[in-house]
């Protein structure tokens, strides 16, 4: 008895001890775990999810040149990200970008098994219980999927150089400033007070207006409103649609960057915004065309999904459920009705789903934002709480994305005509770009 007394007396001493506190200090196994889990989800999105669900809605001569972008864009934005896009995204430099310090990731050994601080050094710094390697290949895992989402607006008419050389470009000079000034602790919107979970301007809206800018820059598919473009195989794109919904639940839950409650109803909210839009889109196409279509409902599934992605960490499950069935029904109208009355061929719906779903899930949050999800030791009450103040902050977001994102594309497109040229001819356009750009097909 005397020795297992004095056992728990050495316990209880240990426990209070300096260098057991110090273990406070160390990288949290469990968040470090979720955190790659959540990343694995996130690449898996583009591969295969991403690339399924494209090529399943485009004509079988474009199949395999439909995957090859988005299986392409992971490698090289992997590529962009480690030469530069981290560091002029995150490291710590002013309001506007980052700064040179991990260009080609140099110093990210030296304190590799260390938790990571963003910002660290000034007064915004934000302390995490991960590693920095799993932070840069978490947000690296959007800075993927968001060029790879655009390609839906520009499927069988593109050039394969055109779109590398572009999107290298892009990544470095719009994607990298934007996730700066929104994700960063010293980024000029994030100081306003901005509430974006998880990418409702960085990625969604930004992948929407650069796809629609870019669809009408390009210029519609030859045959576009005469041809049939009916989807080739949309069992391939509900596939695709599947993966895509699974691997939102680490899309917008690891925006948490922890694995607590607020990564637990992140992923609530994720499921019932996907279940209202998919149920409204299909509904309302039943009733207005007279059949619920597979098309309509995985496009719902994917609205949805966008919509609650700025959403997710500030919304309960009522209002989330709300947004997915009022985000299925705007998007729905601006992929059908409003494509066709502006006469712009967004080929998969990019600006209608992605541009129109993150606008709607940025300003819903600014009106619903529940308080206590974002709530610190300083406030209590919460960071974001919903009202005219948020909803202000977050329109004025929204104004800067839409119009940033839409200027700067449009140079960069220039840039990209001048020096390549954007456009296949019209025979390759003809013959299908899996022949032509990379001498295969599906026979």
């Amino acid at each position: 008895m005397r020795f297992l007394s004095a056992l728990v007396l050495a316990g209880l001493l240990l426990s209070a001890s300096p260098t057991f506190a110090a273990d406070a200090a160390k990288v949290d196994s469990g968040d470090t775990a979720w955190m790659l889990l959540c990343t694995a989800l996130v690449i898996f999105m583009t591969i295969p999810g991403l690339a399924l669900f494209y090529c399943g809605m485009v004509r079988k001569k474009n199949i395999l040149a439909t995957m090859m972008q988005s299986f392409s864009l992971c490698a090289l934005i992997t590529v962009v990200w480690f030469v530069a896009g981290y560091s002029l995204a995150f490291g710590t430099g002013n309001a506007w970008i980052g700064d040179f310090s991990r260009f080609f990731l140099s110093g990210l050994g030296e304190n590799f098994d260390k938790p990571f601080t963003l910002g660290a050094g000034t007064e915004a710094a934000v302390a995490t219980t991960i590693p920095e390697s799993v932070f840069l290949l978490y947000q690296m895992a959007f800075a993927i999927i968001t060029p790879a989402v655009v390609t839906g607006a520009l499927v069988d008419r593109m050039k394969y150089t055109a779109l590398i050389f572009f999107f290298v470009l892009w990544s470095l000079l719009i994607y990298a400033p934007l996730a700066h000034w929104v994700w960063s602790p010293l980024g000029w919107l994030n100081v306003m007070g901005v509430a974006d979970f998880a990418g409702g301007t960085v990625v969604e809206i930004n992948s929407g207006v650069t796809g629609l800018v870019c669809a009408i820059v390009i210029g519609r598919r030859l045959g576009y409103g005469q041809d049939n473009m009916a989807p080739f195989n949309l069992a391939l794109a509900v596939i695709g649609a599947a993966i895509l919904w699974v691997g939102w639940f680490g899309f917008n839950a690891g925006g948490s960057l922890t694995a607590g409650g607020r990564a637990g109803m992140a992923v609530l909210a994720t499921q019932m915004a996907a279940a209202g839009a998919t149920l409204s889109w299909a509904v309302s196409e039943w009733i207005w065309r007279g059949k619920p279509t597979v098309l309509g409902a995985i496009s719902g599934a994917v609205a949805g999904l966008v919509a609650v992605t700025p959403a997710a960490g500030f919304l309960l499950p009522g209002p989330a459920l709300l947004l997915g069935v009022i985000s299925g029904l705007i998007c729905m109208l601006a992929a059908t009705w409003l494509k066709f009355k502006l006469r712009y061929d967004d080929s998969l719906d990019v600006f209608g789903v992605h541009g129109v779903g993150g606008l709607t899930g940025m300003l819903f949050t600014g009106w619903f934002a529940y308080g206590p999800l974002s709530a610190t030791e300083a406030t209590p009450q919460g960071v974001y709480i919903g009202g005219m103040k948020l909803f202000e902050v977050q329109l004025i977001s929204c104004l800067v994305t839409i119009t940033f994102v839409a200027i700067g594309t449009m140079i960069l497109l220039q840039i990209t005509d001048l020096v390549i040229g954007l456009r296949v001819t019209s025979d390759d356009e003809r013959q299908g770009l899996d022949e032509a750009l990379h001498g295969e097909s599906l026979g």
